[in-house]
């Protein structure tokens, strides 16, 4: 069977939709070199800063894995603003939909607010509330927001930051898309780790 036998979902059979599952987890398979091939396009994106979107990205996830960040954060911080291009007024909901069922519940939270957490810097100068984060106040990720922004997003934006290639990250995206989606022990709803350790940076830092 090349196909479904079926042109409307109500008439398929088992054998439809056990033909659908394979090809289903085929291509949730691909998911990673997908979304590496779809970063490469935020060079298309917003212009006007000293970076592309894709050199900012790539920036972040520096910043990041020189902190001693986890996987989890690394690979967050490298696709915050992949919804940029095709979704630039949420692009924040649609980088977090994209990690939620394979990075902790903390990381998937951040990457969804960051947006609002970001304009304390700048929310001033175009009319928006720079204190929109506080209505975040009561989430026990408030904190690690409010550094993710202020440690890797908005200071990242430096031509002169010595920032590590897509192909150096790409064994981490792999890493985390090929986990079990919605799996509790990777979304760990309630858990916080810190966005830095200062142990695995130091050892990073002497590795390099």
């Amino acid at each position: 069977m090349e196909t479904v036998k079926f042109t409307q979902m109500k008439d398929g059979d088992r054998e439809d939709y056990a033909f659908l599952s394979e090809h289903e987890k085929e291509y949730a398979a691909g998911t990673a070199d997908r979304l590496l091939k779809a970063i490469v396009d935020l060079d298309e994106s917003l212009s006007g800063y000293k970076i592309t979107r894709l050199g900012h990205s790539l920036q972040s996830a520096t910043r990041a894995w020189r902190a001693g960040a986890d996987t989890d954060w690394v690979v967050s911080a490298l696709l915050h603003d992949i919804g940029d291009i095709y979704a630039p007024f949420n692009h924040d909901e649609y980088a977090a939909v994209i990690l939620r069922p394979f990075v902790r519940e903390q990381c998937a939270w951040v990457v969804e607010k960051h947006a609002d957490f970001q304009l304390l810097y700048y929310g001033e100068h175009v009319g928006a509330n720079p204190n929109k984060r506080e209505a975040h106040k009561g989430s026990p990720y408030y904190d690690d927001c409010s550094d993710f922004c202020e440690l890797w997003d908005q200071s990242s934006f430096d031509p002169d930051y010595d920032t590590l290639p897509l192909e150096f990250f790409a064994p981490m995206v792999r890493e985390v898309f090929a986990r079990k989606a919605y799996d509790r022990a990777v979304t760990q709803p309630g858990i916080r780790v810190p966005l830095t350790n200062p142990a695995v940076a130091a050892q990073r830092a002497n590795a390099a």
